[in-house]
């Protein structure tokens, strides 16, 4: 078997409607610049709210990793 090495980064997803849109958001736009990702792995769920409280958007943080090429 070749070695591989991989490149892991964080990316922060959105979505006025869940967490798994906005964890879907992000990988979805990490694949039209980045080849061959491997995993998606969630880090961190939170919310963002408005002055009153009310839920905004469903923030997704991801550590995504992608085969890193020379």
């Amino acid at each position: 078997m070749t070695e591989s090495v991989y490149k892991v980064i964080e990316l922060i997803g959105t979505s006025k409607d869940s967490w798994e849109k906005a964890a879907a958001a992000a990988v979805e736009r990490a694949g039209k610049s980045l080849r061959d990702l491997r995993v998606a792995e969630i880090a961190q769920l939170d919310l963002q709210l408005d002055a009153k409280g009310k839920i905004e958007a469903y923030r997704a943080k991801l550590k995504v990793s992608f085969k890193f090429e020379d």
